[in-house]
């Protein structure tokens, strides 16, 4: 007589049906689920809602140092990589999954809820009121802030270099004037060839620096740009 072969999927069944009905087991999964989706959507509320926050109860025994930045560290990065650092309720483009579950559990390791949501990111990623690699932070207090989530893609190598002339008023003038020299040499290798003498070069170079000033002016006054330093936690799209 052969013996019939265990099917795992109906004893686990057995098992199951020993301690609890079906019913019953439904119930508790549809509680769970309904608790837990309770749960994100108040969170997503003090998200939306935003509003200042000194800090949070943090246990500083449970929290992981590297998570752990300055306010001065974060600026740092927001005006060399010419990004913002925003209350939550001013961002657009939306939270992954993932940092609602980090949310979750740093809470219920903490045994607090979180407020005070900041934000750092490119100013194309905020709804700013008009005069590509998140960064998500709550406050921690005394100008330090705990690193929650980060999602997206990393921001292009080049962009620090790119952004660095618009860091501050200094480095746009060191720029203007290496482009405006290269521009003169530029010119004359193609244009004035026959013109070597240096104070052709220096009135040619001169005139490249106004026209390379002047297009500055335009572009920062028409356009309403400002400089990384000042703009890294403006709520203004202007600065």
């Amino acid at each position: 007589m052969l013996l019939e072969k265990i099917n795992l999927q109906r004893e686990l069944e057995k098992y199951r049906k020993k301690d609890i009905s079906e019913e019953d087991i439904l119930e508790q999964v549809k509680y769970f689920l309904q608790a837990e989706e309770d749960k994100e959507r108040e969170i997503m509320e003090r998200i939306h809602q935003g509003g200042f926050s000194e800090g949070n109860g943090f246990d500083p025994n449970l929290l992981i140092p590297g998570k752990v930045f300055h306010i001065s560290h974060i600026k740092n990065i927001c005006v060399n990589y010419r990004l913002r650092f925003l209350d939550t309720k001013y961002f657009k483009a939306g939270f992954p999954p993932e940092a609602l579950s980090e949310i979750k559990d740093l809470e219920k390791i903490h045994n607090t809820p979180l407020h005070g949501f900041q934000i750092v990111a490119p100013s194309k990623n905020f709804r700013l009121k008009n005069a590509d690699d998140p960064l998500l932070f709550a406050p921690i207090g005394n100008g330090y802030y705990y690193l929650i989530h980060k999602w997206g893609n990393d921001l292009n190598p080049f962009r620090k270099i790119l952004m660095w002339p618009l860091k501050n008023i200094e480095n746009l003038l060191v720029f203007t004037v290496i482009f405006s020299f290269s521009l003169t040499f530029l010119l004359r290798a193609v244009f004035f060839s026959h013109y070597q003498a240096t104070s052709e070069f220096i009135m040619l170079f001169l005139f490249s620096f106004k026209s390379m000033v002047g297009l500055m002016i335009f572009y920062g006054v028409a356009l309403g740009k400002n400089f990384s330093s000042g703009i890294w936690n403006s709520k203004y799209f202007n600065g």
